[in-house]
């Protein structure tokens, strides 16, 4: 995160990169908050009514979704998709791919047939986190629904992973040419979070800062 100065040039001088050599956007965008403040809202879904979920609760979907991808077979590198709505259970989805050192990969909901199995299958992806919609646009991958999965599992930690290592393949949007696979490590995170404080004037450690955002979550600058 960066550290508010009272102009860009300010900002600039004083900046560099400091990446830990081990780094899981897991544990930096959930476990550790849920450590911290369990009790803490992560997420205010509006999808059906309002539920506000806390770090804990997100901590807790995550882990019994990582436990039952494992069981399932998927095994670090393996590349997974998640092709849901924006709400609670998306972000779980990619948290839970991302503990077990998995790759995830977003897909856009309004994508048609083609264009959905065009990404799965250059992706060699096996599985998909999806609703019974989603589930209704797959050839041969095995749909996984996560609101089938029983809360209150065992902890699930996140591996071990560096920077460098994979977490996030998205694709581009094929406007000039066939969409291409962006594989991202988890150093991605470092480096996005710079452009969401400043386009969101440093949202202060409070807890009642409350950031909303149309941008599909498929899309890089909404995940």
């Amino acid at each position: 995160m960066l550290t508010a100065k009272p102009d860009y040039d300010s900002l600039y001088a004083g900046f560099h990169w400091a990446l830990p050599a081990q780094i899981n956007m897991a544990a930096q965008v959930c476990d550790d908050w849920a450590a911290r403040a369990p009790e803490r809202i992560a997420i205010i879904d509006l999808t059906q009514g309002r539920r506000d979920v806390s770090y804990g609760e997100l901590q807790s979907m995550a882990d019994a979704l990582a436990h039952d991808l494992v069981a399932r077979g998927v095994r670090r590198g393996d590349r997974v998709g998640v092709l849901r709505s924006q709400e609670a259970w998306t972000a779980a989805a990619h948290i839970a791919i991302w503990k077990i050192g998995a790759i995830s990969i977003p897909l856009f909901k309004l994508f048609m047939r083609d264009a959905l199995q065009s990404r799965l299958q250059d992706a060699g992806a096996q599985f998909v986190v999806t609703d019974a919609e989603g589930a209704g646009m797959l050839e041969g991958q095995v749909p996984v629904f996560p609101e089938e999965i029983t809360l209150g599992a065992a902890p699930f930690t996140a591996v071990d992973t560096g920077p460098e290592d994979p977490a996030v393949l998205i694709y581009t949007s094929g406007t000039t040419g066939s969409p291409k696979g962006a594989l991202h490590g988890h150093r991605v995170l470092a480096g996005h979070l710079p452009g969401v404080q400043m386009f969101c004037e440093f949202p202060g450690e409070s807890g009642e800062d409350v950031l909303w955002t149309p941008a599909d979550w498929a899309w890089i600058g909404g995940l």
